[in-house]
């Protein structure tokens, strides 16, 4: 029996896009609260594979407590879109810094707060981002839930992100941050903002939440802040000397390596819808 050949980095890319792509936005698209679901399962996940490099490192993050502190978060959202009624966990969730300072005492650690410092950071980079891509899917004069906030996002990044990888590939020349990502490029970085602002257009067209100039805006975003975000996880990754954040998604690595780009831009797009309130 021949062996059966084994696919391509490209094939094995475009696959689990597509699959995860597919599996994303039906959850956006179904339901209010399966679209939290899905973004606080991604956000876990994320957060899993951050503690768990941190720890290879020997640094004793608290994980419990961190996501702990995610899935409470949530737990309003969800609950809200599916009872129609909610709590308010503000004043428990403001304890949570204190608590994992004083759990830091009975760690037998030689750097209680470096260990301290990356459970903190694990929750600013991964479960805040995230929480605000939430709420940008709320729209603030009637308060509903409009899943084509958080898809056209979505399009936009990933679109850079294709823009970006094909072009870069093809005529890639100048390296745009060698230091920290040699095989990324100015030509590539040029495509993905170029395809993210074609892509735009569409958008503004089937998508009303937003004008043609704020889905211009929210492009750009994505594409600069979202590259940005792309070598800000590749530092990371470069300072404890590792090439992927895991290998659950064949073709890509890690979930940390498939959202890097929305880690740091989210805040971005939500201050600016904000300003344009």
């Amino acid at each position: 029996m021949p062996k059966p050949i084994p696919l391509s980095n490209l094939t094995q890319r475009i696959i689990t896009a597509v699959i995860g792509a597919s599996v994303f936005i039906s959850a956006l698209v179904f339901h209010e609260a399966s679209a939290y679901l899905i973004i606080l399962t991604i956000n876990l996940l994320c957060l899993i594979e951050f503690y768990n490099l941190c720890k290879q490192q020997g640094w004793q993050v608290q994980k419990g407590f961190g996501l702990l502190f995610t899935l409470l978060l949530y737990a309003p959202l969800v609950l809200g879109a599916v009872i129609g009624d909610t709590f308010n966990l503000l004043p428990l969730l403001l304890l949570f810094p204190a608590f994992i300072f004083i759990r830091a005492l009975f760690n037998p650690s030689n750097i209680p707060f470096t260990d301290v410092a990356f459970t903190i950071l694990g929750l600013l980079y991964l479960t805040l981002p995230l929480f605000l891509f939430c709420l940008i899917g709320t729209n603030p004069y009637n308060e509903r839930y409009e899943y084509e906030r958080l898809i056209g996002i979505l399009v936009l990044l990933w679109s850079s992100d294709s823009g970006a990888y094909f072009i870069g590939k093809k005529f890639g020349r100048r390296k745009l941050f060698e230091r920290i990502s040699p095989k990324k490029t100015w030509e590539g970085f040029a495509g993905g903002l170029l395809l993210a602002i074609i892509i735009a257009h569409p958008l503004a067209y089937y998508f009303k939440c937003y004008s043609i100039t704020n889905w211009l805006a929210i492009a750009v975003i994505m594409a600069t802040i979202g590259t940005l975000g792309d070598l800000v996880e590749s530092m990371f990754k470069r300072s404890i000397a590792i090439k992927d954040s895991g290998s659950l998604l064949p073709g890509h690595g890690g979930f940390l390596d498939r959202f890097d780009g929305l880690f740091i831009a989210a805040p971005f797009v939500f201050v600016y819808l904000m300003l344009m309130q």
